[in-house]
């Protein structure tokens, strides 16, 4: 049985559930930025590696999870990783910052997983257009614009940090270093501690 199914059936993952899409960067070494810019030395992009995950945001449960190396575009993991978090579970929602804005990741979400609201900001891209072209993007400033705090529609984005506190509380209790030398090493490293993170999260339900 796969931890995403055991998930739903111990209700860390409800009935209509809201996927929040993020990216976290995990030291390549366990020496830290701090030491390494103390010492007057280069922590070169090679040594970063990212993960990207499909998180719960009730339970911090991750769904789906891709592992990059060094600092990229993080629109190219939205769709495998909100593939593999769909794979057990029927998403209500799908949150994700304005790194992700891209119409066919609203399609992708909507017409092709099936899932009844995407929201993802919009990155302009220093092209200053007000009104984009594309229906979902439209809807997207419909939603944001003048919009006052607290109003639904910013109480539901809000929900995006729940990815971050997911991290947060991934790297406290599993660090935020990686042992392996090669990329290939820190991928199953990194996808070890995805695994890792949920069991802890099952077991918590007893």
């Amino acid at each position: 049985m796969c931890a995403t199914t055991s998930a739903t059936e111990r209700g860390l993952i409800g009935d209509k559930p809201t996927a929040a899409v993020d990216g976290t960067g995990l030291e390549s070494r366990h020496t830290s930025r701090y030491f390494f810019e103390r010492a007057g030395r280069k922590h070169t992009s090679r040594l970063w590696t990212k993960l990207t995950v499909a998180c719960d945001t009730k339970s911090h449960f991750f769904a789906g999870a891709t592992v990059t190396t060094g600092p990229s575009n993080d629109s190219p993991q939205f769709r495998p990783v909100l593939l593999q978090a769909s794979l057990a579970v029927r998403w209500d929602r799908v949150l994700a910052d304005s790194a992700f804005d891209s119409e066919a990741h609203h399609a992708y979400a909507r017409e092709d997983r099936g899932i009844r609201s995407s929201v993802i900001p919009l990155n302009r891209r220093n092209q200053g257009r007000k009104w984009p072209k594309t229906t979902y993007r439209r809807q997207m400033v419909k939603r944001f614009r003048k919009k006052r705090r607290g109003s639904q529609h910013k109480r539901v984005y809000g929900q995006r940090w729940q990815a971050e506190s997911a991290f947060s509380r991934h790297k406290r209790r599993l660090g935020s270093s990686l042992g392996g030398r090669s990329d290939a090493s820190r991928e199953r490293e990194c996808r070890l501690r995805v695994l890792t993170h949920n069991i802890m999260l099952l077991a918590a339900t007893g």
